[in-house]
């Protein structure tokens, strides 16, 4: 029996798990994949306070030895589901595990194209987040494949430092808002391959160029660039969690800045539930809080028993 069982070992997780340890509350960290998170595929970090620069592998391996140096438990295991009561039971794929309260942690995973060697150049050329990794391509040529709000985000960004953004939209417009397309539009380095889809990445140990098909043709051509950003959003994984934290029309777990699900006990914090921005500072942000209101609720819950 654990006081909190977090869901998740990324920043928002690993930090739930120092403030709740710090608190003197026992804690199991479940993490299903990679101890950190999305944040270890970026090779460098030059916007999280305190570095000056910092590979998120490193920064991650930081955040898990200070959890475990307080006394966190982890396991690896994939949850399937909660049921909810006095105590609440996480199912696991390898076990069952009770905690009298439960912070999903479960983050949210960058979209893919799910292309041949797609994961092995990630960091290696191919990144998701230009205020992560644009600096790294000052003065060279990129791609930006999406046509959404996200996507224009990222071209505005990398249009003011990258000699050209090459921008792959698979429709025959751009999608976001007005005011952003014409931004985009107004650049003179950018460039937009309109009906027009990646269909794979050429490069043996890095990203060296995008094979591109024009689905109006079927003509194929092959696109020299430096780097390429996938901007075409992010899915979180919370299916697991729909019956006691709601989910929006995106699959985010309802949750604001308090952290708190409708249900007691259940808190979200990071990228998995309704949020502005998904950065590394504003997991950790998460994290502190859904640990500061989880230790709350626990404490509130004792002295009424």
């Amino acid at each position: 029996m654990f006081d909190i069982l977090i869901i998740g070992a990324g920043p928002a997780g690993l930090t739930a798990a120092i403030y709740a340890r710090r608190a003197g509350k026992t804690v199991l960290v479940l993490e299903k994949d990679t101890f950190g998170g999305q944040v270890t595929f970026s090779p460098r970090l030059e916007n999280y306070p305190g570095f000056e620069t910092i590979s998120g592998n490193e920064l991650a391996q930081r955040m898990l030895e200070q959890a475990l140096g307080l006394g966190a438990d982890v396991e690896m295991d994939t949850v399937t589901g909660i049921e909810n009561g006095a105590v609440k039971t996480v199912i696991g794929e390898m076990g069952r595990y009770e905690a009298r309260a439960v912070i999903i942690a479960a983050g949210a995973r960058h979209r893919r194209l799910n292309l041949p060697r797609e994961e092995e150049l990630i960091g290696s050329g191919l990144s998701f987040c230009a205020v992560c990794d644009g600096a790294f391509y000052a003065g060279e040529h990129v791609a930006v494949i999406g046509g959404g709000n996200t996507a224009l985000q990222e071209i505005l960004l990398l249009a003011e430092t990258c000699e050209k953004v090459t921008v792959v939209q698979n429709l025959a417009f751009l999608t976001g808002e007005q005011q952003m397309i014409d931004r985009v539009l107004a650049r003179e380095n950018v460039e937009i391959f309109y009906s027009t889809v990646c269909v794979g990445y050429e490069g043996e140990d890095r990203l060296t160029g995008l094979r591109l098909r024009n689905t109006d043709t079927g003509a194929e051509r092959e696109l020299p660039v430096d780097g390429a950003f996938l901007a075409i959003g992010t899915e979180p994984e919370n299916l697991a969690y729909a019956a006691l934290a709601p989910l929006d029309a995106q699959g985010y777990i309802k949750a604001g800045e308090d952290c708190a699900t409708p249900t007691p006990g259940v808190f979200a914090a990071g990228d998995c539930r309704t949020k502005a921005y998904r950065q590394v500072a504003t997991a950790v942000s998460d994290g502190a809080n859904a640990a500061l209101a989880c230790c709350r609720w626990l404490d509130a819950q004792r002295a009424n028993n």
